[in-house]
Order: structure tokens, then sequence, then C-alpha cells
């Protein structure tokens, strides 16, 4: 069965040009929406002045990943974007984990990007990347959102008269074939936004 696709990138963005460089991102973001398989996607700055941005979008699989990231589109738009952004790190994570983000507290040194700008970044600068929670929290974010949901279907059987005539392995089958994607695309993903603060605070 195949796994949806988080891309994680983090780019060097010459802050002198941030106006222009957040229209450029916003325009990505709206030419990757209308591919199929775009599950979503967002990018935060590292800071005010700081060189470092990190983007992040998810595919349903690898193939409609493939498809966006050798699309003419992405290609145009990649090139509008050389002027001022330097992508520096790709990292590509199936599954669950997708959804989390790098760990707390690591720091990555940020030099000047041939961005063919005259600006020059602060000398030494660093900037603090997001982090994967411990897999206790990862734990708990899928249990937060599984309990509730097992619930819900485990009470909405009870109506049915012929589930108690059903063998135990078809019940399981049925069970997680139903739930499995509406953990995946709608529930996980909204109880990581709603604990985000708890799931990024530092161990």
């Amino acid at each position: 069965m195949a796994q949806p696709i988080t891309v994680s990138i983090e780019r060097a963005v010459d802050p002198a040009r941030i106006t222009e460089a957040t229209a450029w991102v916003q325009a990505g973001i709206q030419l990757a929406n209308k591919h199929p398989g775009f599950l979503g996607s967002g990018w935060v700055r590292a800071g005010d002045d700081s060189w470092t941005w990190h983007m992040l979008y998810r595919f349903t699989d690898e193939s409609t990943l493939t498809a966006w990231e050798g699309s003419p589109e992405r290609q145009w738009w990649l090139s509008t974007g050389r002027d001022f952004a330097t992508e520096s790190r790709v990292e590509r994570r199936t599954g669950i984990e997708g959804w989390f983000d790098q760990p707390v507290g690591r720091t990555v040194e940020v030099g000047a990007p041939d961005t063919g700008s005259t600006a020059t970044p602060p000398t030494g600068a660093v900037s603090t990347v997001p982090s994967v929670p411990p897999r206790w929290k990862q734990a708990v974010s899928i249990w937060l959102g599984f309990f509730p949901v097992n619930l819900a279907f485990s009470l909405l059987v009870l109506f049915l008269p012929w589930w108690e005539d059903v063998a135990v392995l078809w019940r399981v089958l049925i069970t997680t074939l139903v739930l499995t994607p509406i953990m995946t695309f709608w529930v996980l993903p909204a109880v990581t936004r709603l604990i985000r603060p708890w799931l990024q605070a530092s161990r």
C-alpha cells in the first residue's frame, strides 16, 4: 500500500528580498495545489533577519510526488527564485512520522548562499530547526486520535444486527480498512495541529 510522502526543504533566502520570496513561495503552493495527490504544504522563516527558511509539502504517494517535482510548472517556478533562494537540504519522510517536525534544538550554520545578491549574511549566524518529537509523544498523539475514532466506530456498529455474527478476522479487517484512511488523512493531521506547541516543546 502506497504511503503519503512529506518533503522537508531547507532553503537559504536573501533577507533583503523577503517580500519577493514570500510571494514566490505562495505561488509555488498554488501551483502544487493544482496537481493530483497534493495533500498540503507550509513554510516558516527561522527569524526576521535569517537566511534560513523551512518548507514542507506532502503528496499521496511516490508517483504523484515525482510527477509534481518533474512538472514544467515546478521547473519554471524554481527558475524564477534562483536569484534569491538556494536549496540547501532536502529530506523525505513517509507515513505518519512525516507529519512531525525535525529534532528540537538542532542548530544549522547559515552561510552565504549563491543567490547573486549583494547582501551578506551575518557571520556565524545560526538557526534552530524544529524537531521530530520523542517517540512517546508521537505515540500519545496517535492514541489521542485513535481512541475517539475507534470508540465512535465501535458504538456505531452496535446498531448493526449482523455485526455480532461476523468472524473476528473479518471484523478486524473491516475496522482497520475503515479507520486507517480516516486517521491518516483527517484525524492525525488535525490532532498534530492542535497539540503542536506540546509536541515541539523542549525535552
